[in-house]
């Protein structure tokens, strides 16, 4: 029997044999030492076919795919996708750093296991790190190695990374540490610092870093001396720059053209335009004639910063150099002139780009055309939307809106409802800033018919004639004036069945603005008794009404309704209710509900802070505490009021302090901030709230010694029995949702 083959023995898994295992970031090898060697990657993903066609049916606009901003990783995905660029050791450094998160000795024990770390690595390692104080130790660490020496990119990448945490001050003194350790900075390093603080615009650093820069004796290129003078016009340090454009030709430097035009735009911007000249000529004699894109960036300059006198200076100075001006120029020009109220120098531009056959946007006619509506020149604006469509262009909605607005203005309504009809037959969508002109012209001659018919029309396109009715009041109530007309128009309305809580709401504010409370509550009432329910804001407005006409216990009701649906009224209407408790002495509720708003509120009114302090400063019973108080208030600029002597009253009474409240008063007094009938009137109330805290202690003292009910049994009357009233409603209110708050 012939012998049998012997089995083929695979190699093991060592290096020789190239058969080890696969790793996450190491393909999978196959072959000898010497031999062929085969990388078996993974296959990709299969691409998405791009030519797919949309299907709208298919869209998912909550997958990834769809979103604008995709999802956030998690700590652990972020360092997985920065690691796969680190080599081998800089993934374990920064793995470390991961695991224990804070410098200490398990950190330095890792690294104690590596033979060496190089600067090289050291780069590597902080360009991904975001954390200072671990970079920063691991910086001072590397560099206590025998025989190790930081390199320039192990600088870098560390100044880097403490720019990158916001660490800018300590990222300026990385040249000083470098000077340390017997590396003295070069320019690069400067640089780096310079674009740091020129993307964060931060001027004034940059200059400081400059300043550091020649102290170490190193004058920049005139790219850098650019890049510098660029930062600082951008942050607004002209006269920084001005100084280091002085040091450039100390050091004896050529300019470029680029170097003109960085100052040149900044004392654009400054208004200083006998410097810009003198500029030009210096450019026109030592570089070149400026071009039209440099005109054109200094006429864009001047128009941001409303300077068109200055602006038309510059145009004759480019018509003395014979640039030819472009259509952005042009375009820049005269839509700044229309807007400056210049129409008639912006139509002379117009003609000249006629002239020259420029080929003329659709905004610059959109520019002039509101330019000459402003000027209630309606038939010159219709001339160019002649023009305009004979060149072959289709005006957009806002050219309509603005002729139909002028058409409004100069009686011509006939012709607006046409432009109007024209918006709707060429589909332009027509929206509430196209109907509004003719809506007020309707209700300013009284044509409700024509008024109702176009409500009917808005409601056939589409309008939210509720919504839109809403900001027409808005604009008609704008002029005082008009505000008898907006009910006039409202009580029509309303019998056609057009109305909303939100009008109600907007004719109370105009009514209160124009002091007509009675009639703002009037219009209270009649939501009251429709079928709309008042909202938070309504009520806002009802409670500032109620305390100008002196009923606080209806605005008390209105406070507690607002809280009853769980929202909050207006900073408004609780400073309103609050003078109004203190005017009819009801002292305690009005501090609890500045307490409340101030628990509330994101912002609250300065007096209700400035309440808190002085109540504060009333612990010490020490007038002079509270007196330095008010002065501080009064620096503010929050004058004293009702609620801030309320406070004073009321801390000095809980601490039994009226003599120190007197002083108070006395000081207001002496110096004119307070009346003499005034002072009397704080002084009676100062007396009944003393009484009033001393009662109440009493009755505290009967109820927890059990002498209430006796007392009530031999028919004494002097207890209370419930108190129905609504500002005590609102008292018990807010202090039982402040207990609330206070055990939360």
């Amino acid at each position: 029997m012939p012998p049998q083959p012997q089995p083929h023995k695979p190699h093991k898994f060592y290096f020789f044999y190239g058969h080890r295992k696969p790793s996450q970031n190491r393909p999978t090898v196959h072959g000898g030492l010497f031999s062929n060697r085969k990388t078996l990657n993974p296959k990709p993903p299969p691409l998405e076919n791009p030519n797919t066609p949309f299907n709208l049916q298919n869209w998912d606009p909550d997958s990834p795919k769809s979103l604008a901003i995709p999802p956030s990783k998690t700590p652990c995905e972020r360092f997985f996708a920065i690691a796969k660029n680190l080599s081998p050791i800089a993934r374990y450094i920064c793995d470390s750093f991961r695991k224990h998160r804070n410098w200490g000795p398990p950190v330095v024990a890792d690294l104690n296991k590596l033979r060496r770390v190089t600067p090289v690595l050291v780069a590597e390692v902080l360009k991904v790190q975001t954390d200072p104080v671990i970079c920063s130790k691991f910086f001072h660490w590397a560099g206590k190695q025998k025989g190790y020496n930081h390199n320039f990119a192990s600088y870098n990448a560390f100044a880097y990374c403490l720019n990158r945490s916001n660490q800018f001050r300590a990222a300026d003194q990385v040249p000083e540490l470098m000077n340390m350790q017997g590396k003295p900075p070069s320019e690069k390093q400067f640089e780096i610092l310079i674009r740091m603080h020129i993307d964060a615009k931060r001027g004034l650093r940059l200059y400081y870093v400059y300043e550091k820069m020649k102290k170490f004796g190193i004058k920049p290129r005139v790219f850098l001396y650019n890049r510098i003078m660029d930062g600082l016009v951008k942050t607004g340090h002209l006269d920084l720059a001005l100084s280091v454009y002085e040091d450039f030709k100390e050091d004896g430097l050529v300019e470029e053209s680029v170097t003109y035009m960085i100052l040149v735009k900044g004392l654009c911007k400054a208004g200083r335009i006998d410097e810009v000249l003198e500029l030009l000529d210096r450019m026109r004699s030592n570089v070149c004639n400026p071009d039209v894109f440099a005109y054109t960036a200094m006429v864009k300059v001047l128009v941001a910063e409303g300077n068109l006198d200055d602006c038309l200076k510059v145009w004759k100075e480019m018509r003395k150099d014979k640039v030819q001006p472009d259509v952005m120029a042009y375009a820049t020009l005269v839509a700044a002139l229309c807007k400056g109220n210049r129409v008639e120098e912006g139509f002379e531009f117009f003609k000249e780009m006629k002239e020259k056959k420029y080929l003329i946007d659709r905004a610059i006619y959109g520019s002039l055309i509101d330019g000459f509506v402003a000027n209630e020149r309606v038939g010159s604006a219709c001339d160019l939307l002649k023009d305009l469509i004979d060149s072959g262009y289709r005006a957009d909605l806002a050219i309509y809106n603005s002729l139909i607005e002028g058409m409004c203005n100069v009686k011509q309504i006939d012709k607006a409802y046409k432009l109007f009809q024209v918006t709707v037959h060429q589909s332009l969508e027509p929206n509430f800033m196209t109907v509004k002109p003719l809506l007020v012209y309707y209700a300013e001659m009284k044509r409700m018919d024509d008024f109702c018919s176009l409500l009917g029309k808005m409601q056939k396109l589409g309008f939210s004639v509720i919504d839109d009715l809403s900001k027409f009041f808005s604009v008609l109530i704008e002029k005082e004036e008009r505000i008898k007309l907006a009910l006039e128009v409202f009580e029509h309305l309303k019998a056609k069945g057009y109305c909303s809580v939100s009008i109600f709401r907007i004719l109370m504010e105009a009514l209160h603005r124009t002091g007509e409370f009675k009639k703002a509550l009037s219009l209270f009432d009649d939501i009251k008794n429709s079928n709309f329910k008042p909202d938070s804001f309504t009520y806002s407005n009802a409670i500032r009404c109620f305390v100008e006409v002196g009923d606080v216990q209806e605005a008390c009701a209105c406070y507690n309704k607002v809280i009853e649906m769980s929202q909050l009224p207006s900073i408004a209407a609780y400073r309103s209710l609050a003078k109004g408790l203190c005017k009819i002495e009801e002292i305690d509720a009005a501090i609890i509900l500045v307490r409340d708003c101030l628990a509330n509120v994101t912002n609250g009114p300065m007096e209700f802070k400035y309440t808190l302090t002085i109540l504060h400063a009333c612990k010490s019973g020490n007038a002079e505490k509270v007196i330095d108080v008010l002065n501080e208030m009064m620096q503010e600029g929050c004058t004293p009021d009702e609620v801030i002597y309320s406070a004073l009253i009321s801390g000095m009474c809980k601490h039994g302090a009226i003599e120190e409240a007197r002083k108070v008063f006395s000081n207001m007094r002496e110096r004119k901030l307070l009346t003499e009938a005034n002072m009397i009137v704080y002084d009676e109330i100062l007396i009944e709230h003393m009484k009033k805290k001393t009662a109440d202690l009493v009755l505290s003292g009967l109820k927890f010694f059990g002498l209430e009910s006796k007392l009530r049994a031999k028919g004494s009357t002097l207890l209370p029995i419930k108190n129905l009233n609504p500002v005590a409603n609102l008292e018990q209110y807010l202090l039982s949702a402040l207990m609330k708050a206070t055990a939360a």
